[in-house]
C-alpha cells in the first residue's frame, strides 16, 4: 500500500480519539505531523498488517464492544516480537485511548507510558504524550507526577510554550500546596494573556486569587478581585472586593464597593446582608445598617433571632432613632431568657423620659437576670424612680448599685442627690401645709 495512502488513512482513525482535559491542549497525536518527521528522522513504518489489526481494535471499543477491543490488542500484544518500535508504541497508545475512555486512568497512564519508552518513534509523538501524561495523572491526583511529566515535556520542547503549560503546572504545584512554584506560572500565564491583548480566563484569574490569600499577600488579592469585577463582573466578586477592601483597613472602599454591589442587585445571601449591615454601622450609617438588616428579615434571607433584632434596635439607637429601637427590642427580649435587652429597654425610656415603662422594663431585667452589667438596671431603676419622685425606691436602687465596682462611684452621688431632693420635696410640702 502507498505510504501516503496509508498515512492519511491513520490520521482520520486517531483524529476520532483526543484526549480531553481540564486544559484544553493540543491532541495526543497528529499522524501528518509524525510521518513528515520521517523524512529527517529514521522512524520504522506501521506496516498495513499491523495497521489494519489495530485499526479494528478501536473499531471494536467505538462500538462500545470494549472487551472485544482489548482482546484484539492483546492478540497484537502477543506478536510484538515481531514488531518494530513504531508498531509498538501505536499499540500501546491504542490501549492507552480504550482504558481512558473506560475512565481506567492508572492502566491508560501505564499503557501510554509504555509508548514514549519506545526509542524509535517520532519526537511529536514522544511530546504530546508525555504532555497528555501530565493531564492523566492530573485527572488521576498524582500531583507530583504532572511536574515530573511536564518536565520531561519541556525538556525536549522545541517551541513556544503555550499557556496550557503554565496553568497545568500551576494547579498541580497548588494541589501540593507549593504556593509560591504556582504563583510563578500562573503569573506567566496570565502575563503572557495581556501582553497578547487577550482576557485571561476566569479560572486563571480565581487560582491566583486563592494563591496570594494563601500566602497571605491581602495586597496582591484585592489586586486579583479589581481585575475578575472588570472582566467578569459577577455578584461574589464584588462582594469578596469588599471584603478584602475591609481586610486591607480601606473601610471607604469596602463601603463603596459593597454599597455598589447593593445598586447592582448583588447583595442576595444572609453573610452579604449581614457583612453590609456591619460595614455601614463601622462607617457610621446605622440608619442604613438597621433597614438593611430588617429588610433582609422580611425576606426571609435573615433568621428573625434575638440577636438580629438587637443590632437593628442598636442601629437605630445609634441613629437617634430610640422610637424605632422599642419594637425591636421587645421583639429580642422576648426570644431570651436573661433580661440584658430589657436593661436596654429601660435605658432607651430614660431617653424618652418616659419613666414608668423604664422602671418597669429595669425590675423585668432585675427579675430575669443572668445580666451582663446588672449594676446598670439598678441605675436605670434609680433614675427612674427619682424621676417619678419615688425618693425611697431610687434611694434602694441606687444602693444597689453601689454594690457594684462598676458603678459605685456615681451611684453614690445619686444617693446623695436623691436625698437632698427627698429633703427639699418633704420641706416644699411642710411649707405647703
Amino acid at each position: 500500500m502507498n505510504i501516503k495512502k496509508l498515512t492519511l488513512t491513520v490520521s482520520i482513525v486517531l483524529s476520532v480519539s483526543v484526549l480531553p482535559s481540564l486544559l484544553s491542549v493540543t491532541p495526543l497525536t497528529d499522524m501528518n505531523t509524525v510521518y513528515a518527521e520521517t523524512k529527517t528522522k529514521r522512524v520504522p513504518a506501521l506496516r498495513n498488517k499491523v495497521y489494519s489489526q489495530l485499526a479494528r481494535a478501536q473499531k471494536l471499543a467505538d462500538e462500545g464492544k470494549v472487551q472485544e477491543g482489548l482482546e484484539a490488542l492483546d492478540n497484537i500484544k502477543a506478536r510484538a516480537s515481531s514488531m518494530n518500535a513504531y508498531e509498538v508504541a501505536m499499540m500501546y497508545n491504542f490501549y492507552g485511548f480504550i482504558y481512558y475512555n473506560e475512565n481506567q486512568l492508572d492502566k491508560a497512564i501505564e499503557s501510554f507510558e509504555q509508548v514514549i519508552s519506545e526509542e524509535q518513534i517520532p519526537e511529536s509523538l514522544r511530546q504530546s504524550t508525555t504532555f497528555s501524561l501530565a493531564q492523566l495523572a492530573m485527572a488521576n491526583n498524582e500531583y507530583s507526577k504532572v511536574i515530573v511529566y511536564l518536565d520531561k515535556w519541556k525538556l525536549g520542547n522545541t517551541k513556544p510554550i503555550a499557556n496550557s503549560y503554565y496553568v497545568l503546572r500551576a494547579n498541580a504545584h497548588y494541589l501540593q500546596k507549593q504556593f509560591n512554584e504556582a504563583l510563578e506560572s500562573i503569573n506567566v500565564a496570565i502575563s503572557f494573556a495581556e501582553s497578547q491583548n487577550e482576557k485571561p480566563k476566569e479560572n486563571w484569574l480565581v487560582l491566583q486569587r486563592a494563591l496570594h490569600y494563601s500566602l497571605n499577600q491581602p495586597e496582591q488579592v484585592v489586586q486579583v478581585l479589581k481585575k475578575m469585577v472588570k472582566l467578569y463582573n459577577k455578584p461574589e466578586y464584588w462582594v469578596q472586593l469588599g471584603g478584602m477592601y475591609g481586610e486591607v483597613g480601606d473601610g471607604k472602599k469596602q463601603l463603596a464597593i459593597l454599597e455598589a454591589a447593593k445598586q447592582q442587585g448583588f447583595i442576595r445571601s444572609k453573610n452579604e446582608i449581614m457583612q453590609l449591615a456591619q460595614v455601614y454601622m463601622y462607617n457610621g450609617l446605622n440608619f442604613k445598617a438597621a433597614s438593611v438588616l430588617k429588610e433582609g428579615i422580611s425576606s426571609g434571607k435573615i433568621e428573625n433571632s434575638a440577636k438580629n433584632q438587637a443590632f437593628i434596635a442598636e442601629a437605630f439607637v445609634q441613629a437617634r432613632e430610640d422610637e424605632k429601637s422599642i419594637s425591636h427590642f421587645k421583639q429580642a427580649a422576648a426570644k431570651v431568657e436573661h433580661g440584658n435587652y430589657s436593661q436596654r429597654l429601660a435605658e432607651v425610656y430614660l431617653n424618652l423620659e418616659q419613666f414608668e415603662e423604664a422602671a418597669d422594663y429595669a425590675r423585668e431585667a432585675l427579675d430575669k437576670g443572668k445580666l451582663n452589667f446588672e449594676s446598670n438596671a439598678y441605675v436605670a431603676l434609680g433614675m427612674a424612680q427619682y424621676n417619678l419622685e419615688n425618693f425611697d425606691a431610687s434611694i434602694l436602687a441606687f444602693e444597689q448599685a453601689e454594690k457594684h465596682k462598676k458603678s459605685s462611684r456615681l451611684a453614690k452621688q445619686w444617693i446623695k442627690f436623691v436625698k437632698k431632693e427627698k429633703l427639699h420635696s418633704e420641706s416644699l410640702k411642710q411649707a405647703l401645709l
